[in-house]
């Protein structure tokens, strides 16, 4: 990721009390490393609004440590913010990879990690988007070209990861009343969704890992919901 954003102004590493080599690498860019306590978070959104308001440009961009900015985004950035107009925050697409296949059934995907940095405030909270104060707007997905690569998790991770990210998912939602039906029926709909809706029968064993992860996770968020529900610690 580092290599792809080398070029911009400023680059914040937001460090989670990392036991890799991520502030060594980070130093190697000459990156400006902040450090946010890991506490209990399962997810790095608890640490985001710190890592936004660390920065000293106006504007922002976020980008996670599995994901990669084409230079022909950093471009398009550099130039819209010389004429924002009343635009304070911008979504961008993004292109997710599984088994090292890119999808095109989950594209655009869009995400809100351009925006002005002051008053922009990130819930703490898995899968959620900044509360920006002011007018958004949306790279156009047409420009395949401004998009971020998302890579893949293997599967091992991706399973360390599901477990830590529903954790948080059900903080989010906590009193969703779950039933039976429920616990049956939306996984499967979820997987529905995105094998045959969105085209991933389409795209062999990735197509059908993706649908897979997707009501896997739905499931293991409604289980942990439920036994919130039932009173089980």
């Amino acid at each position: 990721m580092l290599e792809t954003v080398k070029t911009f102004d400023e680059i914040v590493v937001c460090d989670m009390e990392s036991t890799d080599a991520t502030v060594e690498i980070a130093q190697g860019y000459g990156c400006k490393i902040v450090t946010f306590p890991k506490g209990d978070c399962k997810s790095a959104e608890p640490a985001r609004t710190f890592a936004i308001q660390s920065a000293s440009s106006d504007w922002v961009l976020v980008v996670d440590a599995d994901e990669l900015v084409p230079q022909a985004l950093r471009d398009y950035l550099y130039d819209f913010v010389q004429h924002p107009d009343d635009i304070r925050g911008l979504y961008i697409p993004r292109k997710n990879y599984t088994m090292n296949k890119f999808l095109p059934s989950s594209y655009p995907d869009y995400q809100l990690r351009f925006f002005i940095r002051e008053g922009t405030e990130w819930p703490p909270y898995v899968h959620t988007f900044p509360v920006v104060k002011g007018k958004t707007s949306h790279v156009p997905k047409s420009r395949k070209d401004l998009a971020f690569e998302h890579l893949d998790d293997s599967t091992h991770a991706s399973i360390v990861r599901l477990n830590n990210y529903t954790d948080n998912e059900v903080e989010k939602r906590a009193g969703t009343r779950v039933t039976l039906f429920k616990m049956i029926f939306s996984p499967f709909i979820r997987f529905c969704k995105m094998y045959f809706l969105k085209g991933g029968i389409f795209y062999g064993v990735s197509g059908y890992v993706y649908a897979k992860r997707s009501a896997i996770y739905k499931f293991t968020v409604l289980s942990k919901l439920y036994e919130k529900q039932i009173g089980m610690k």
